[in-house]
């Protein structure tokens, strides 16, 4: 018995005969969704990497970050969205495993309001990656949004999670 052709981590047999070039750049995250194994922690990984080196190469302030680290997510989503869907919808799988700029979006939103700082770094990650492969209540009720919103939001939901978690471990621990 064969696997169904548009599993969720399916990678496409064929290269589909036609690609948005800007689409497949900006929802592989300019090919880090190739990566293996776990592309999607590749996909975390790399976020954080640009966050701590736009504020420490950067000598920005806390509140600097906070608002450049903001205005990358909404660009992430503007472009992130209509892209997951192009990919989605040429590749013929349903949210492919390649596509990864929800990870990088949810990672940049469990990243808010953190120190600058590789403890930080590392207690955002591994919250995100749990609410994003556990994907709870109503995270999992988000991909069944049509195209990219799906494949974007239910990731969105994860960062938030994640950040609302190591908020409260920063104020009360």
């Amino acid at each position: 018995m064969s696997a169904p052709a548009s599993s969720p981590e399916t990678v496409p047999a064929a290269a589909p005969l036609k690609k948005t070039t800007w689409a497949w750049g900006a929802a592989t995250f300019f090919g880090v969704g190739y990566l293996r194994p776990g592309p999607g922690t590749w996909a975390s990984a790399v976020a954080i990497l640009l966050w701590a080196v736009e504020a420490v190469g950067g000598h920005l302030s806390a509140h600097t970050v906070l608002i450049g680290l903001l205005i990358w997510i909404a660009i992430a989503i503007a472009f992130g969205v209509p892209a997951a869907t192009i990919v989605e919808r040429e590749s013929g799988c349903r949210d492919p495993g390649f596509v990864v700029i929800d990870e990088v979006i949810g990672q940049w939103i469990a990243l808010l309001f953190s120190p600058v700082d590789w403890p930080h770094a590392l207690i955002a990650l591994v919250l995100f990656r749990i609410f994003d492969i556990t994907k709870p209540f109503p995270v999992r009720r988000l991909e069944r949004l049509p195209g990219g919103s799906g494949i974007v939001f239910d990731d969105v939901a994860a960062g938030l999670y994640a950040l609302g978690i190591a908020s409260f471990v920063r104020i009360w621990l």
